[in-house]
């Protein structure tokens, strides 16, 4: 469905599962789980059909990000992290949503912790899953070159210093199959994914470049858990342990999964949807 967030913006959003549901004598509301894809430009199905898993326990709500997969093409001025995180207080006024517990996964985890600095009460806890606070590059590099050896070292250089159709193809070809351990055995998740490869370039040649997210995590008022695979090459696992780090006590908790790279419920399901039940379900 598209929900109209302001006058003229609407955002795809699809809901799984009710808000309210009979408990004995009465009706229990339980906690609505927001998720924030990556990319840029890409959209909310990687998270199918594996997030159904919580369906039990929140209602949970996939959405596209302004200009994303099926919501409203916007223009490229608004592709900014203050209005990707300002669209999720939006939405959630939309909805009648209060106290979300926002997911954000990789670019989607960009978004998050913007959302934590600019409106660090509306959450009740936040995930940042694979993510970053910054570009760093050297990382990047380091990793890919760990991974894949020379080639997907050049490639992922070429592609972060110059992001464009001509460098994101030699990227495809070597680093994307890096970014997790195991490896499907058909591309049909890939092919479900509506891309739009103008925002990818547009934001991640531009705002990615410069974007420094740790001063704003000093806001953190509520639980924030920092999920990290070992083997992850584009948001290497010492960006988030700088982002767990970055975060107050009592407010941080950062799990690493020794065998997972990008998403660990990609590598690691059983123990990654294991570790969000806990933390969905603490008071």
């Amino acid at each position: 469905m598209l929900i109209r967030i302001t006058p003229d913006v609407r955002l795809f959003v699809d809901i799984e599962g009710p808000g309210w549901v009979p408990d004995g004598p009465r009706l229990r509301e339980k906690p609505t789980l927001v998720l924030l894809h990556g990319g840029p430009g890409y959209d909310h199905s990687s998270f199918k059909p594996i997030f159904s898993q919580l369906a039990d326990i929140a209602q949970i709500v996939y959405v596209d990000h302004r200009g994303h997969g099926r919501s409203d093409r916007r223009p490229a001025a608004e592709w900014t992290l203050d209005t990707f995180a300002d669209d999720v207080v939006r939405l959630c006024d939309a909805l009648g949503i209060i106290k979300p517990i926002v997911l954000g996964q990789s670019f989607g985890g960009f978004v998050a912790q913007r959302y934590l600095a600019r409106h660090p009460a509306h959450p009740s806890k936040v995930v940042l899953s694979s993510t970053s606070h910054h570009l760093g590059l050297d990382r990047k590099l380091a990793m890919f070159e760990r991974l894949g050896g020379a080639a997907a070292r050049k490639a992922a250089q070429a592609f972060w210093t110059a992001p464009s159709a001509a460098t994101w193809a030699p990227y495809n070809q070597h680093c994307r199959e890096l970014y997790n351990t195991t490896r499907p055995g058909n591309d049909d998740a890939r092919l479900r994914t509506l891309m739009n490869e103008e925002i990818l370039f547009t934001s991640a040649s531009g705002e990615q470049q410069t974007m420094q997210l740790l001063p704003g995590l000093a806001a953190v008022q509520c639980p924030v858990l920092v999920m990290a695979g070992v083997h992850d090459p584009v948001t290497p696992l010492a960006d988030a342990q700088d982002i767990a780090a970055a975060i107050p006590a009592p407010w941080g908790q950062l799990v690493t999964f020794d065998h997972a790279g990008h998403g660990a419920w990609r590598d690691e399901p059983e123990a990654a949807m294991a570790v969000l039940r806990e933390f969905l379900l603490r008071h």
